[in-house]
């Protein structure tokens, strides 16, 4: 397998002159009630959180860019008008959305002095891009309680082009949510009129927890677990630094036929390269003890498992299982590829509707109040969301959309697809924080080409 399989990527050092011009909160009055209920799975830890993407698009000519963003999302506020709600916890902490006035979506309008062209690589998620997307000056981290839902910063750089910095909260919506929401904010921008479809369903109601609570499993993906490994001192041993690699889809294929190896068992790409990138993370920070039980967690879409009853076309909220998979130190070090892969496959294949529906009881009898990080790593899949497709809002595909720093929550890595103005070739990019010591080990087991 060559080595340009696995391409490291590198993004510069930056500090982006910005300067806000303008904030305006965009309102809908089309809500018919003053408060609206949000599920378990709306308000798990995790979820209570914003996701924050960029989207940069090249000169456009003198096209009123601004005007056209803001005239399509005060239209799709329309139909999405909880996006202008706010959050509040009731009893027992659980939240649920409200409204009120002087409440809406916020639209921040600003402008750069420097060009796209000087912020370098923009296929390679940079943390420097962080300015591009607003923050309030007092703001708490993980804070979503009275804070806009949806902050739109539009950044106007000297070159003409421009960039679309999106903080949305992930209670709203999940990842497919929000490629529904952006794809109809899209597609009103590009015809003129609101255009949406599917129409927007919110029927949250229909994760309520059952009477009496059934939790079935264990639910180790909650659990609060003693650091009794070497896991989060080594990682901290240098202040974790993000870095990114170029996945070729031939590799991945490569690994997923290594997973594979002996004819057993079939499994996905994804399962083969979490196993791979999870064995690979723990190696490189050289864990210990070998008896110590590890995680690896990940999301699972759960819509095509709910049968009883089905989820209607355009249900937009979280619709997610955590899947989670465990296995000693030693079995991840010494163990092959193939054992590891089953172990991802087999936790994913787990997340079934009864499931889902004790993960809803758990939250509700337990209510997580932290994240919990203990001998865990977090994979984050985005490759099979359209993002870049969703986000042509009539001035082409964006050239990056996704994702910009992950070293406020090291323990997560990311699977990206591939950016660039050319036609996708199916490659990845995966995001993943290290110390600056344990790279060389990560990137030399990373690209190898046997299973061991």
């Amino acid at each position: 397998m060559a080595a340009h399989s696995v391409q490291e990527l590198h993004f510069p050092q930056l500090d982006i002159p910005i300067t806000i011009d303008k904030l305006d909160s965009l309102l809908s009055n089309s809500y018919i009630q003053d408060s609206l209920y949000l599920s378990n799975l709306d308000d798990m830890i995790g979820v209570r959180a914003f996701t924050p993407t960029v989207y940069f698009y090249q000169s456009k000519g003198l096209k009123p860019v601004v005007q056209i963003l803001k005239d399509a999302l005060r239209s799709v506020l329309v139909p999405y008008y909880p996006f202008t709600g706010r959050l509040r916890e009731t009893t027992n902490g659980k939240l649920e959305l409200f409204f009120g006035p002087d409440q809406g979506a916020l639209l921040v309008e600003a402008h750069s002095d420097v060009a796209l062209a000087d912020l370098g690589d923009l296929s390679v998620p940079n943390p420097a891009w962080i300015k591009l997307i607003y923050r309030f000056p007092d703001e708490e981290q993980y804070n979503v309680i009275n804070m806009p839902l949806l902050i739109a910063q539009v950044t106007r750089f000297s070159c003409g082009g421009f960039s679309l910095g999106l903080r949305i909260c992930h209670c709203l919506c999940d990842g497919l949510g929000a490629m529904q929401f952006l794809s109809a904010w899209a597609q009103t921008a590009k015809a003129g009129s609101l255009v949406i479809n599917p129409n927007p369903c919110w029927d949250r109601e229909i994760f309520k927890p059952r009477h009496p609570l059934k939790i079935g499993f264990p639910h180790t993906e909650f659990k609060r677990v003693d650091e009794g490994s070497g896991l989060t001192k080594n990682l901290w041993q240098g202040k974790p630094v993000q870095k990114c690699y170029r996945i070729s889809r031939d590799y991945q294929s490569h690994l997923k036929g290594l997973a594979q190896s002996g004819g057993e068992f079939s499994c996905t790409t994804f399962d083969a390269m979490a196993a791979h990138v999870w064995r690979s993370w723990v190696k490189a920070l050289d864990v210990t003890p070998l008896d110590y039980d590890l995680r690896l967690t990940f999301s699972v879409n759960a819509r095509a498992k709910l049968k009883n009853p089905p989820l209607k076309d355009g249900f937009y909220g979280n619709a997610l299982c955590v899947a989670c998979a465990t296995s000693t130190v030693e079995r991840l070090v010494n163990g092959g590829l193939p054992e590891t892969a089953r172990l991802v496959q087999d936790s994913r294949l787990g997340i079934t509707e009864e499931y889902l529906r004790s993960t809803i009881d758990y939250i509700d009898l337990n209510r997580p109040k932290r994240l919990e990080f203990g001998g865990k790593l977090t994979i984050t899949q985005w490759t099979r969301f359209s993002i870049y497709e969703s986000a042509d809002f009539g001035w082409g595909r964006p050239v990056y959309a996704g994702p910009i720093d992950l070293t406020p929550t090291p323990q997560v890595c990311l699977f990206l697809p591939e950016g660039g103005e050319g036609e996708p070739s199916g490659a990845m990019v995966l995001c993943i924080c290290l110390p600056e010591c344990a790279f060389p080990k990560f990137r030399e087991l990373l690209c190898l080409s046997r299973s061991k």
